[in-house]
């Protein structure tokens, strides 16, 4: 029993809740996924602060 996983009924029932997505759903899901990842690789920090000497 110690090498299997446990899922308490919350996980459960977000696994079930995914199967019921079409592959349409899931695809435009990780497609947004997706492009939010690429964005944040691009994204750059920039800190000018705000009392200039």
């Amino acid at each position: 029993m110690a090498d299997k996983e446990i899922f308490t009924q919350a996980e459960i029932a977000l696994l079930k809740e995914g199967l019921k997505r079409s592959y349409k759903e899931r695809f435009e899901f990780a497609t947004r996924l997706y492009k939010i990842q690429k964005t944040m690789a691009k994204a750059v920090i920039s800190h000018k602060p705000f009392i200039s000497k």
